[in-house]
Formats: structure tokens, C-alpha cells, sequence
């Protein structure tokens, strides 16, 4: 009998082990997926398509859970979906509460959120959820309409944020006339705190993304993530390093924008590939931890890449600078197709009918996440190897990834190598790994890169299926 009393306490123990939210450093593994639930797919299958974009148009926490292989099949294990709680009229973003308490009704119901976590949990899979702190509904001063915050005394007065620069205006005002709740008032910032710990235990979350953070006060995100208890990633839409970084003493992590503008600066604008030096020194200057921010090419935000800009090889060397950058990686749903939507809401397209595993995007995006993977890169520090206004090198371990701005030749003989890549070491190109390999010779790599192509090398040895 004790035999089987250990047994059961040993599983137990297991089992709080397993449904635990994750930590900052247990997320620094992961590759994230991001979905808006109501563009990615239907609970009937249905590819028909979506008549008005400004509107609901079916997806559901069904429609993920019967597709979580095609996620899966990319590399991917992290999902970060769209807020949960129910909300007003046509908002299907959800990011305007109504009701805080009912899980939104167009999604699905309680036990087919919880059915979609354990699907993805059996799959080794993890779940980001979206939540907002700041604000809610469309509803004006029409207050008594939302739940719990029902009234007048729970929100700030009436203004709207007009001067980004006023700290005091973003933290007190509406964005987009948005009711913006008063986190000072004790019920306010209890309520949400609490919300925040029951929602993650409920449900059995694993981490989440928190909208608009600048427009709340920073001590209320110290005390919100502590109550979150998991990985935390904050919106600070803002290229400044120091801006975005003083947060991250209140917030575990932030979506990583400095390198979003200045990745939009040098595949787009032409500009010197010394900037991403510029940027990897000064993040780690002045962040915390660098290493843990959110990268990303494309969100539900900002036009996509491809719409601004349709250089296809230029995207291709931005996404694979993002997955190997130091940070935790996250691709926009959409782009292993091609997506090239525009301004919101021609950037949050439907992804029933162009769910293609043999796109030629599905296959680039799936080969740079799985050699993400297999390398553990996240192990490794970022190590710039080689630099020129239109060449850019560098090292996660035994990966070397080679990009280029530019269509010219590029033609480098690189000596600063990584450890391992030893005078006779053959590494291949993970895109071409049979046709295109090199030798180290003398101490140094030619690294040829032609018509803007990027190459992620590998030692030949590692290739090997095992």
C-alpha cells in the first residue's frame, strides 16, 4: 500500500508539474503562432468566404483544434490566439470586453476553449492568450453595460490621447474612445488582478500577451504579471529602445518593436545592414533581458510586409533574422501562404481554403522553425560574424545565418567562424542541404549569396536523419 501511495503522490506531483503556467526562461524554447481565433478556421469546415472583414466571419476554438497539425507541422509549439471574454456588437478582434466573465460565444463555448488547451497540451503545444487591462467596450459612458466594471466611478474621465509624448495623457485617456478603465480604484485593480490568476488556473494557460501597456501606469503591470504567474509579453508600439525597455522592470518581456521598425528600415527602406548591429548592442545595453522579447515581421497591427513592400527574397531574409535574432520567436498566421493584406482589416484575411502544406512558403517557414529547433539556437547567444551596408552574418551555436538587403552578389570569405566549424568542416545551406555546401579552408568560409537569396548554414554532420 505505500508502494502505491508514492505512486500516486509521485503523479500527482506530475501532474501539477504539467498543468503549471510556464516560466519566462521555459518559453525562451518555443516558437509562437500567432491567430485572430475568428480568421483561422470554422468548427464546420467551411471554406466559404468571409463577405465583410469588418465582421465576424466563423473562426473558432474548434476550427484551431482540428488544425492544430497543420501549426504543428511547421515546428511550431506555441499559439497566441485573441482575447476570450465576450464583446461588443461586430468586435471580433476581442479586444473590447463586455463581459469578462462569458467566454465569447462566436468562439465557442467553455468546454471547447478547454478541449482546444488539452488538444494542444497533448501535442506538446502551448497557449498564449491575448488580454487587455486597459480599456473596454465601445459603449461610451453607457457603463452599466459591462461586467464587472459597471460603473461611472471605475473608469478615468472622458478625454482622448492625442499627444503620444504625454506620458500622464496615454495613461489617463481613451485610445480610440475607448472607456478607459482607472487600475488607482481598489476595485479596479483587484478585480482584474484576480481575474488575470483564475483565468490562467482555470483554464490551464501557459502565457499571455498584454495589450496596450503604455497606457497603463507601470506598477500595475508589476503586480498584474506577478498575479499571472507565467511568461508575459507586453505590447509597447514604439521603435525607441529606451522607451520600450523601461518597461520591462514592470513586465517580464515586451514585444520586440525596435527591431520590428529597423528590420521594415533594411529590407524595405535599403537601409545599411549596420543598423542591426546598432540594434542588437543597444538592446542589450539597455534591456533587462534582450533575450526573451517578442520578434515578429508581421501582426494583426500593421499592414503586412508583403503589402508594402513585395520583395519576396527581402521578406524571406527578415523572417529568417527574426526566428534566429536573440528573443522568442513569432510568426503571423498567413504568412507560410503569402498573405499580403493591408491595413486593418485586409491584414487579418480568412485562412480556411489557402491552408496549402506544399506552398513554397508553408515548406521556408517550416525549414527555418524546425532547424530553429533541432539547433536549440536559443541555447546560444547572437554573435555577429560579419557586417557591410548590404551583408549581415551572424551565429546561434553551430547555425550560421547569412543575409543580404540587396540583389547584387555577395561574395565573403568570413575567418570569425563559430567553435565548431573546424579547418575541413563541410556545412551546408539548410534551403538546397545537398547542392549548396562549402568547406572551411584556411580558417575561412566563402559565403556566396546571389539574386538576395539568405542561407542558413549547418554542419554537414548534423543533416544525417537520424
Amino acid at each position: 500500500m505505500k508502494g502505491v501511495a508514492l505512486l500516486l503522490i509521485t503523479l500527482i506531483g506530475l501532474a501539477t508539474i504539467a498543468s503549471a503556467a510556464h516560466s519566462t526562461q521555459e518559453w525562451k524554447q518555443r516558437t509562437i503562432y500567432q491567430i485572430i481565433t475568428d480568421r483561422f478556421a470554422r468548427t464546420d469546415g467551411s471554406t466559404a468566404p468571409c463577405s465583410d472583414l469588418h465582421k465576424y466571419c466563423g473562426g473558432t476554438f474548434k476550427g484551431i483544434q482540428d488544425n492544430l497539425d497543420y501549426i504543428k507541422s511547421m515546428g511550431f509549439d506555441a499559439i497566441w490566439i485573441s482575447p476570450i471574454p465576450e464583446n461588443f456588437g461586430d468586435d471580433y478582434h476581442g479586444y473590447g470586453a463586455l463581459d469578462w466573465y462569458t467566454i465569447n460565444p462566436h468562439f465557442g463555448t467553455e468546454d471547447e476553449f478547454k478541449s482546444l488547451i488539452s488538444a494542444m497540451h497533448a501535442k506538446d503545444m502551448w497557449l498564449m492568450l491575448d488580454v487587455v487591462a486597459n480599456h473596454v467596450a465601445y459603449i461610451d459612458l453607457d457603463f452599466e453595460k459591462v461586467n464587472p466594471f459597471n460603473k461611472a466611478e471605475y473608469y478615468h474621465a472622458k478625454c482622448q490621447i492625442n499627444n503620444w509624448n504625454d506620458e500622464n495623457e496615454v495613461e489617463y485617456c481613451r485610445l480610440s474612445n475607448l472607456p478607459d478603465l482607472n487600475q488607482d480604484h481598489p476595485f479596479v485593480r483587484s478585480t482584474l488582478k484576480s481575474w488575470i490568476k483564475d483565468i490562467i488556473t482555470k483554464y490551464d494557460i501557459d502565457g499571455i500577451r498584454i495589450d496596450t501597456v503604455p497606457e497603463v501606469k507601470r506598477q500595475f503591470w508589476a503586480e498584474y504579471t506577478q498575479e499571472a504567474g507565467c511568461y508575459a509579453v507586453g505590447e509597447v508600439f514604439n521603435g525607441d529602445v529606451s522607451y520600450v525597455a523601461s518597461y520591462q522592470p514592470y513586465v517580464p518581456a515586451l514585444l520586440n518593436y525596435p527591431a520590428y521598425f529597423t528590420l521594415k528600415g533594411v529590407w524595405m527602406g535599403g537601409q545599411s545592414m549596420y543598423n542591426l548591429r546598432n540594434l542588437i548592442n543597444d538592446e542589450n545595453q539597455k534591456f533587462k533581458d534582450a533575450t526573451i522579447l517578442g520578434t515578429f515581421t508581421d501582426n494583426h497591427d500593421n499592414d503586412r510586409f508583403l503589402h508594402d513592400h513585395g520583395d519576396v527574397k527581402n521578406y524571406q531574409n527578415a523572417l529568417v533574422f527574426a526566428l534566429y535574432m536573440q528573443g522568442i520567436p513569432i510568426v503571423y498566421y498567413g504568412a507560410e501562404q503569402g498573405f499580403n493584406g493591408g491595413q486593418d482589416p485586409a491584414n487579418r484575411e480568412v485562412l480556411w481554403g489557402h491552408m496549402d502544406k506544399n506552398s513554397e512558403w508553408y515548406k521556408f517557414i517550416s525549414t527555418i522553425v524546425q532547424t530553429r529547433k533541432k539547433h536549440h539556437v536559443w541555447d546560444f547567444p547572437h554573435v555577429e560574424r560579419y557586417v557591410t551596408d548590404n551583408f549581415y552574418a551572424f551565429s546561434r551555436g553551430d547555425v550560421l545565418i547569412a543575409t543580404t538587403n540587396s540583389h547584387a552578389q555577395q561574395s565573403i570569405a568570413m575567418t570569425y567562424l563559430p567553435d565548431s566549424y573546424k579547418q575541413g568542416t563541410v556545412v551546408c545551406n539548410v534551403f538546397y542541404p545537398t547542392q549548396d555546401c562549402a568547406t572551411v579552408n584556411g580558417g575561412a568560409l566563402k559565403v556566396v549569396l546571389n539574386d538576395g537569396e539568405v542561407k542558413i548554414y549547418v554542419p554537414q554532420t548534423t543533416l544525417v536523419t537520424e
